[in-house]
C-alpha cells in the first residue's frame, strides 16, 4: 500500500469497475487482497490467512484475504490487472495455430508486403 498525503490533487489508476463501500464504525469487510484499490486513512487494513483445507484447495481465491474495518470508505476494484490480462490472453492468437477465439493467425509482415 502507498500513502498519499499533502495538498493538491492525486491521479490514481484502478482496474475494472470501482465499488465504493462506506464502512460504519467497527464494520468488517473481508475481500481478496487484489480487489482493494484504495481506503480512507480511518479504515484499519490487515491481511489474514484463509483457514481450512477446503478453502485453500477449492476456494479459488488464494490463501490471503484483506480485512477492512471501518469507519471510512473502501474503494474496491472488480478486476485486478493480472486477472484482466489472463482473461484477455485466452482470446489472443497463438503462434503457429488458432487462438482460443477461433481466429487464425495473420503475419503482418506478409500482409503489408514485408519479407
Amino acid at each position: 500500500m502507498q500513502r498519499l498525503t499533502g495538498p493538491g490533487r492525486a491521479f490514481v489508476n484502478f482496474d475494472g469497475e470501482i465499488l465504493v463501500k462506506e464502512l460504519q464504525p467497527g464494520e468488517l469487510l473481508r475481500v481478496d487482497t487484489g480487489h482493494v484499490a484504495m481506503i480512507d486513512p480511518t479504515v484499519d487494513f490487515d491481511v489474514e490467512i484463509v483457514r481450512g483445507f477446503k478453502n485453500i484447495l477449492l476456494g479459488g481465491e488464494g490463501l490471503f484475504l484483506a480485512t477492512l474495518r471501518g469507519p471510512g470508505k473502501a474503494y474496491l476494484q472488480t478486476m485486478p490487472m493480472d486477472k484482466l490480462a489472463q482473461k484477455i490472453a485466452q482470446y489472443m492468437p497463438q503462434v503457429g495455430g488458432k487462438g482460443a477465439s477461433g481466429g487464425g493467425n495473420v503475419d503482418l509482415g506478409q500482409l503489408f508486403g514485408g519479407r
